[in-house]
């Protein structure tokens, strides 16, 4: 959004975060990020104000202003072409989504890096949630070097999905009725075993441990989980906090006092998650969201830190084969390993499909515009 609104030279009002989702949290841009910073780092690029100016915000009062969705993946040419007329006919517009509203691909490279200055600089965290993160570092550090598990088994992350691996009928149920309790999810009939096969499934805690356990993750190592509460985790965890006893999570390294003004607030608690997956030895998602695919590019951009990007179409083969007998634990472990040899954040250009632009690489998972150096495609 601050590229569009410098480059179609409008007044970027600070965002509001979407406050009716699962996690339901109130926090306001102000309350995760140093909003001052923000504002005036970026006041070269564009003009950005903390809310409407006074007559304008009577006009919203008495009449809505007037709202749209812009396209997904749009080039800069759609907003000047269909976009900008709005905004010299109706003076103010709102942008009611404005996630992936702009392209990965195909723009100029001042846009791309304006981009990353904008998500790796301008955009930093407030004093309380920056200064509780680096504690958590710190104290992780203690122990020598960590890798941070971004395991995505959250409820609502099952029940979304609808990947049902492992589930028992009671919780499918469960899960089921939650999908459907929720207007704007997808409630349509899920093939959770298809899913699965197409890796579009997050790995089940159980799944996580043989994948950890073939990558050569070693027992003794400190492992950070950056993850919401794990559905029915009293179950689903035993043999993983079992296997890996030095697997910890922010409730563990902090004192109650310390996390207590992040209660209850979803999304400054994901913040100081991101802090700790940063800066983490090796970062490991286990399914690719938004955050995994942010916490990807922001490491790059630091140096391109390790980051075990899974191939969970190949991963859900192997663990079957492992547990139907046809693989042995040594070849499921060299093909794990094999797998993920070229798959750990190095340099690599972005997957392009400019038809299908859903399914290309993010631009936020690899700002390779903004990396330096980086080697022109023919000597790749």
């Amino acid at each position: 959004m601050v590229v569009i609104a410098r480059y179609l030279n409008v007044t970027l009002i600070v965002p509001l975060f979407d406050n009716g989702t699962y996690w339901n949290d109130n926090s306001t841009f102000a309350d995760i990020y140093d909003l001052n910073y923000f504002i005036t780092s970026l006041r070269d690029e564009v003009h950005i104000i903390e809310e409407l100016p006074p007559p304008l915000k009577e006009i919203d009062d008495s009449e809505p202003h007037y709202s749209m969705v812009p396209n997904a993946f749009s080039s800069l040419t759609y907003y000047y072409e269909k976009v900008l007329p709005r905004f010299e006919k109706r003076n103010v517009v709102h942008f009611s989504l404005t996630d992936a509203r702009l392209a990965n691909n195909g723009l100029p490279d001042e846009v791309q890096k304006l981009r990353c200055r904008v998500n790796y600089e301008a955009m930093r965290f407030t004093q309380p949630i920056q200064e509780t993160g680096q504690k958590i570092v710190r104290r992780l550090r203690e122990n020598g070097p960590f890798v941070v598990l971004h395991l995505r088994y959250e409820k609502d992350m099952v029940s979304f999905t609808g990947c049902v691996e492992g589930l028992t009928p009671q919780e499918i149920k469960e899960v089921t009725e939650m999908r459907y309790s929720y207007d704007d999810w997808k409630h349509k009939g899920i093939n959770s075993k298809r899913r699965r096969q197409e890796g579009s499934c997050p790995l089940t805690p159980e799944e996580t441990l043989l994948v950890l356990q073939g990558l050569g993750i070693e027992k003794s190592s400190t492992i950070y989980i950056a993850a919401g509460r794990i559905y029915n985790e009293e179950k689903r965890m035993v043999n993983l906090t079992m296997t890996y006893p030095n697997l910890v999570r922010k409730e563990v390294v902090l004192q109650p006092w310390e996390l207590r003004p992040f209660l209850n607030h979803a999304d400054q608690m994901a913040a100081l998650d991101y802090i700790v997956a940063i800066e983490s030895d090796i970062f490991i998602p286990t399914f690719g969201g938004n955050m995994a695919k942010s916490v990807e590019g922001h490491r790059r951009y630091l140096g391109f830190k390790p980051t075990i990007l899974l191939d969970r179409m190949a991963l859900v083969k192997l663990i079957d084969g492992y547990r139907d007998g046809t693989l042995d634990w040594d070849e499921f472990s060299l093909l794990v390993k094999q797998y993920h040899e070229d798959r750990i954040g190095k340099p690599a250009r972005r997957m392009e499909n400019p038809d299908k632009p859903r399914y290309e690489d993010f631009f936020y998972a690899n700002p390779q515009e903004c990396l330096h150096p980086f080697p022109p495609a023919d000597q790749q």
